[in-house]
């Protein structure tokens, strides 16, 4: 913006230029850049302004990652994903389509500050994988012989060629080439064009960075299988050939904690459902109750309106007699029966008279007449 300089003289009083201050307000305007649009590219799907259409390089279904949303660093172990053995990607045929449209070729490589014939060099040293978060870029198309740009968000299953910081710098369906977001950008507060996917959630869309240092490369990257089963190694820049065994799954697979926005399912408007909110019938979700097993055993006594007013109930023992040695349950104070100890009768010390076997705890009688004493009857002898 030209600085816009007017000078005023009134009583004696110079106005100082104000076209800084246009230029502040200007700025100000644009502060955040919330009210940004943002193209979604489905996975199948060039998309506006393609360089070429390359085809067979997505991944209809593919298992998300759990760790999405925010910045996420190029190195995070499963942050993408692939097929061992298989290179979803060209890289030698874009390069070849290239050479062979200069206009496309120099437009292309203003996209990443090189000249057209540093774009073999540069291709080489990229690594093919499979995106697993929906993921913000800026995408570079071509239009009327120049490189046109726009913020997009990639849907997870797109395969992309990364750089050696873990970035994305290549579209493989079309061959557009990507750069990084604008930091600026509110992907919550942005507005969103073109057909979206089920399970997209702005709050899931996520910004892929370089790993802390400035310095750092990727050497190897941990990708996960599309079916999200096991884990293998992508040595940088190779397509494939050198991939490892698989590998147990990296400690990122967990889950968030419940809470935290994965791009699960929601309920229509972007919010994930969760147990006991409203489900469509409108009644909410609850946890089935504990059923509790029936109590084996004595049931519990009954209790009189007169037993009520005398307080609590003690329990009544009726002692029986056998012509064979029995053992009786004992009664606790719940009215459950409890098996006895099995111990061996005590022998009769001296000067003492075999008797009845007594309970233990022993427990007051109340009976509701007095009763003649019962004369105890000897022991029989158990043959064995």
């Amino acid at each position: 913006m030209a600085e816009i300089n007017f000078r005023i003289s009134r009583r004696g009083v110079l106005l100082a230029p104000f076209g800084a201050l246009l230029m502040s307000v200007g700025v100000l305007s644009g502060c955040g850049d919330a009210g940004a649009t943002i193209a979604r590219l489905t996975v199948g799907a060039p998309g506006p302004d393609p360089y070429t259409v390359m085809l067979g390089s997505d991944r209809q279904q593919i298992a998300p990652s759990p760790q999405r949303g925010g910045e996420r660093s190029g190195d995070q172990p499963g942050l993408y994903g692939g097929t061992r053995k298989v290179a979803n990607c060209d890289p030698q045929g874009m390069v070849r389509f290239l050479q062979a449209n200069p206009d496309k070729a120099k437009a292309w490589a203003s996209v990443h500050k090189i000249t057209p014939s540093a774009i073999p060099a540069f291709v080489a040293r990229l690594t093919p994988v499979l995106l697993r978060v929906d993921t913000l870029v800026t995408n570079h198309g071509f239009r009327e012989g120049r490189a046109v740009s726009s913020p997009a968000v990639l849907q997870a299953g797109m395969g992309v060629l990364v750089d050696q910081n873990g970035t994305p710098v290549v579209k493989c369906n079309c061959g557009n080439p990507l750069t990084g977001p604008d930091r600026k950008i509110s992907t919550r507060n942005a507005s969103y064009t073109g057909r979206s996917w089920p399970g997209f959630d702005a709050r899931t869309v996520t910004k892929i960075v370089p790993p802390q240092g400035a310095k750092t490369t990727i050497n190897v990257f941990v990708l996960v299988d599309v079916d999200g089963d096991v884990a293998f190694q992508r040595p940088s820049a190779t397509d494939g050939d050198a991939d490892s065994p698989p590998t147990p799954l990296p400690p990122t697979e967990t889950p968030p904690p419940t809470g935290t926005p994965t791009g699960g399912p929601t309920d229509g408007t972007g919010t994930p459902t969760t147990p006991g909110t409203p489900t469509e019938t409108g009644v909410p979700t609850e946890v089935p109750p504990t059923e509790v097993p029936p109590t084996t055993g004595v049931p519990a006594p009954t209790i009189t309106q007169e037993e009520d007013r005398r307080g609590p109930i003690e329990p009544t023992v009726t002692e029986t007699t056998t012509s064979e040695t029995t053992s009786e349950p004992t009664v606790t104070e719940t009215g459950t029966s409890m098996p006895p100890p099995e111990t061996s009768d005590p022998e009769p010390g001296p000067g003492t008279e075999p008797g009845p076997t007594s309970l233990a705890p022993s427990v007051e009688t109340r009976p509701e007449e007095p009763s003649a004493p019962v004369a105890p009857t000897p022991r029989t002898p158990v043959e064995t």
